[in-house]
């Protein structure tokens, strides 16, 4: 049932989480990940590290890993220092341009802490969703 939700702070996220993500394709194929999300303190806010095994719809399971940097506004930039997005401390959306992709999430924190992240890609070459579900190990 959910909850009320209230505003996420960075600390909120701090440790060990599992992670899976269902990936579907514009032609229907789909691949699954499954593995976990580590936030972890290191000065300027906390490292994200995400590992775990990518079964693709055709092929192999491979070992996969992503990293971010995570910031105390909730902003998140890329292992580089590149911005990404900022997370909306409520839940709800924000989006990245990576020329010539648009990338637009929806955070859902109505059953914290449980949340999911929705990501909707769009463009030229790309043109799929990813579901992610976090819950708190």
């Amino acid at each position: 049932m959910p909850t009320e939700v209230r505003a996420r702070v960075l600390a909120d996220f701090e440790g060990t989480w599992d992670l899976t993500r269902q990936i579907t394709h514009a032609d229907g194929t789909r691949a699954h990940f499954e593995g976990q999300a580590v936030w972890v303190p290191d000065g300027q806010g906390l490292r994200y590290t995400e590992t775990g095994k990518l079964q693709l719809a055709q092929g192999p399971s491979l070992q996969a890993e992503r990293r971010y940097q995570w910031r105390p506004d909730l902003e998140v930039y890329f292992e580089d220092g590149r911005f990404f997005h900022r997370v909306p401390e409520f839940g709800g959306g924000a989006e990245h341009w990576c020329d010539p992709d648009t990338y637009k999430v929806t955070y859902d924190f109505a059953h914290w802490p449980a949340f999911t992240a929705v990501w909707r890609v769009a463009g030229p070459r790309k043109s799929y969703t990813l579901h992610s579900q976090y819950s708190r190990r």
